[in-house]
């Protein structure tokens, strides 16, 4: 059966080692025959979230940029994944506040199941990649039928381009969509 995937990269250099893992996953959900959207978090107007907890009774949060038609595209899709670089040993910036604006779906019934996450690091020891993975865990506690389901971890990527379709990280992205 085919499944509705959506793979949002969330660094800003364009070619990025995590935007790279992204599209071998989106490639391997494709080669699987599922229907694939890749957002891009490059050039999407997202505002912080101001606590305001208006979504919760509406739904919706009450600015006006990009998240709404993030969020929806979210809502419908069966898979996420989420690509980030690691900074300081945290997911980036941009997807963080893109996490903390799916507050509107928290309320909401998902179609999501299962939730990828795809990080690019200086860093190799992935014990030192935990805190990634502990943050967006605690996202999908808020959503019971979520679960995470795969991690790739690609470490040592310090030079950009440092990921291509003959490097492990490349590889294990490439199967984990092939297997979504």
């Amino acid at each position: 059966m085919n499944k509705k995937v959506v793979v949002i990269s969330s660094s800003l250099r364009l070619g990025s080692n995590s935007e790279v893992l992204a599209q071998a996953f989106v490639q391997g959900a494709q080669a699987a025959g599922n229907i694939v959207e890749e957002i891009s978090l490059k050039e999407k107007d997202l505002r912080f979230c101001t606590g305001c907890l208006a979504c919760q009774s509406t739904a919706r949060c009450w600015m006006q940029d990009d998240s709404a038609a993030i969020n929806a595209k979210l809502k419908e899709a069966e898979v996420v994944v989420f690509a980030t670089p690691v900074y300081f040993y945290a997911m980036s910036g941009q997807l963080k506040t893109l996490l903390d604006r799916t507050n509107p779906l928290f309320t909401q019934s998902c179609a999501f199941r299962d939730v990828y996450l795809l990080m690019s690091a200086a860093e190799e020891d992935p014990q030192l990649l935990q805190p990634v993975i502990h943050e967006l865990e605690g996202w999908i506690s808020c959503f019971e039928q979520a679960q995470l389901a795969g991690v790739v971890a690609g470490g040592g990527l310090s030079e950009p381009s440092a990921v291509s379709p003959d490097t492990k990280a490349y590889q294990e992205a490439y199967q984990m969509g092939l297997h979504c």
